[in-house]
């Protein structure tokens, strides 16, 4: 990737975004499938936990503050039990949420994905099936009017508006060209998700509009399999539709933006392992519209939304993205930047593996002069879990620990050596004497430490056993030390001036 993007992107500040539309409940269920139903040829899934999050244009607007963008969010929730949940949800996410209104009629919409693995392999997690709980009728007339009503006054200081469309009831025809022209006399952009069964025509005067690759088929009649189908496909929606852009999300060939009166492109994705393609249609809209309410050019926006989605396929369910994940792959993707996480990315990371039935170990030091004890003592950590967590002391904690004249290699040069290692997944860093406030919020289950300390000098043992966690003592490596090198380099100094003395 070019550093132009990355620069661009990191320069984004906190722009205003708002999103409208179908608002879900996506819950998730976990559980053991390693046995087959007596009852019939279908797998038993044996439960193990579950849990929600927002969807839909809630999942929308959770993707864009991840991202930093101030959200303003409109839609329909019931007047349920799922609604109240869903409405603590996008408090934590720290949208504006005056627009969400409760409606008695119907139901908040829930969509219940069911996951199961076998227990002899962790990362065997396969998405075995999914059950909707909603109401697709057309919002009653009175709720559209205060929508609009709602989503109007909310438009003033908007840098751009979403419309993300799950076809379950709330944007009207009608509403969707209100909301259209509004914004369009204001001069915000719309970037406009659609859904595969309604006619095109509806969203006509959006500033960008982001079908999958069925969902351009099914508009246009036009299979996007090729260079010249997919261009063709794009032409058609953008007549269709009297667009300003079409971006045709094209799942592993990447995405296609054209536009009127500009020649087409493909902009191709990152190879990778394709985990579970939900919310990365959501991810895609909400990055684009990111780029744009930043002023970024629509093929700056697109790129950079190519990349976040490339990340979102790589997780389980609708899981945001974060700025950091983001600039990592736009920065080349190298081990550094994909391993230097903050405490909340490994934290998403972390709760990621369990998810799948995993378990995170952490691990922590100075590793300075790094040396084959170092590795022999990581692989053992990564040995003990799936996912290892390595707490690197910075440069200002190691010479509190260690002395002035330490470290020897700088954090930068020892987090670049530990990303380097393939057991390593997740880097740290820490300015603290300890790292228990870290272990505290990751909550590993297992702690490992050198087999040259005690169980009760182990900092943080206490509390992971406290939540069921254990702690494993790594074998040492006889003779081999940060201290015994530095000794031996000493040693070999004063006789080589020893000698040159002598002669």
């Amino acid at each position: 990737m070019s550093n132009h993007l990355a620069t661009l992107f990191e320069s984004v500040a906190s722009p205003r975004v708002l999103v409208v539309g179908d608002i879900m409940l996506d819950h998730y269920v976990w559980g053991e499938a390693s046995r087959i139903s007596p009852e019939g040829p279908i797998p038993v899934l044996r439960v193990t936990s579950d849990e929600t999050r927002p969807g839909g244009a809630g999942n929308v607007a959770s993707a864009l503050s991840a991202l930093g963008a101030s959200v303003t969010l409109c839609g329909v929730i019931g007047a349920d039990e799922a609604g109240r949940t869903l409405s603590r949800h996008l408090e934590c996410i720290g949208a504006e949420c005056g627009g969400v209104i409760r409606c008695r009629e119907r139901p908040t919409t829930v969509k219940t994905r069911y996951f199961g693995y076998v227990q002899s392999a962790h990362r065997g997690i396969q998405h075995m099936l999914r059950v909707d709980r909603e109401s697709t009728e057309p919002i009653p007339d009175a709720v559209a009017a205060r929508l609009f009503d709602h989503a109007a006054g909310a438009m003033s200081g908007q840098q751009a508006v979403i419309l993300s469309d799950y076809e379950k009831g709330v944007l009207t025809e009608d509403l969707l060209q209100r909301l259209i022209s509004l914004a369009s006399e204001r001069g915000i952009p719309v970037v406009t998700d659609p859904k595969r069964s309604r006619p095109y025509s509806i969203y006509r005067g959006s500033t960008v509009l982001t079908p999958n690759r069925y969902e351009a088929q099914v508009a246009t009649g036009i299979a996007p399999r090729d260079a010249a189908s997919i261009a063709a496909a794009a032409r058609r929606l953008l007549e269709i539709a009297n667009l300003r852009h079409v971006v045709i999300t094209l799942d592993r060939d990447g995405m296609y933006l054209a536009g009127e009166g500009e020649e087409g492109r493909l902009i191709p994705t990152r190879p990778r392992e394709v985990i579970d393609v939900t919310g990365a249609g959501d991810i895609a809209v909400s990055a684009i519209a990111f780029m744009l309410a930043a002023g970024a050019p629509i093929a700056d926006a697109v790129a950079v939304a190519n990349v976040a989605a490339g990340i979102e396929v790589g997780k389980i369910g609708a899981t945001p993205v974060s700025r950091d994940e983001i600039l990592a792959e736009l920065l080349g993707g190298d081990d550094l930047h994909r391993k230097l996480m903050t405490l909340d990315r490994a934290l998403a990371l972390a709760e990621e593996i369990r998810r799948r039935n995993g378990k995170v170990v952490w691990t922590n030091g100075c590793f300075d002069l790094f040396h084959v004890g170092h590795i022999e003592y990581l692989r053992f950590a990564r040995r003990q879990g799936d996912l290892l967590i390595v707490g690197l002391n910075s440069d200002a904690s190691v010479r509190r620990l260690k002395g002035p004249g330490r470290p020897i290699t700088s954090e930068g040069e020892r987090a670049r050596l530990l990303a380097a290692l393939d057991v390593v997944d997740c880097i740290v860093l820490f300015d603290g004497d300890t790292p228990e406030r870290l272990i505290k919020a990751i909550k590993p289950d297992v702690l490992v430490k050198g087999g040259d300390y005690q169980m009760e000098e182990v900092v943080g043992r206490e509390l992971v056993e406290s939540w069921g966690g254990r702690v494993a003592l790594a074998p040492i490596v006889e003779g081999i030390s940060t201290s015994a090198i530095l000794n031996r380099v000493l040693d070999l100094h004063h006789r080589a001036d020893g000698a040159t003395g002598a002669g």
